[in-house]
């Protein structure tokens, strides 16, 4: 995979690239949001969620024979700006030391399926 870092756009303000380019031929996976819930318990606080929606992604792509190295692209939502904090401790964790970073969307949202929910995550990836 390669960093796409235009010189013309101001740098990301976090851990992410602006773009991401997939190689011809890798096989793609996208994962379907997850949400910070384990056996039926949903704990409280941003980061405790995120972290489990991490290691839900993080089983979906061992299924498919993939890491936390190729996911390419997040997409996270949070129902409050106080909860991105949490939210990115997570996400730095999950996609730890790594040349490539993936490509990023953080979205603030009024809410999900049920209250106690404050984060959902999302992504993809990709790897030959």
């Amino acid at each position: 995979m390669k960093a796409l870092a235009p010189p013309s756009i101001a740098p990301p303000f976090a851990r992410y690239s602006h773009g991401v380019e997939v190689p011809a031929g890798q096989r793609v996976v996208r994962s379907s949001g997850q949400l910070g819930l384990v056996e039926g318990v949903v704990p409280d606080g941003a980061e405790a969620q995120a972290r489990i929606c991490f290691a839900n992604i993080a089983a979906i792509l061992s299924e498919a024979g993939m890491g936390p190295d190729d996911v390419f692209h997040l997409s996270a939502f949070v129902t409050d700006r106080r909860h991105m904090a949490g939210y990115m401790q997570a996400r730095d964790a999950f996609i730890g030391a790594r040349d490539i970073l993936p490509s990023s969307t953080l979205m603030i949202v009024s809410g999900f399926t049920r209250p106690e929910f404050v984060v959902e995550v999302e992504a993809w990836a990709a790897a030959p």
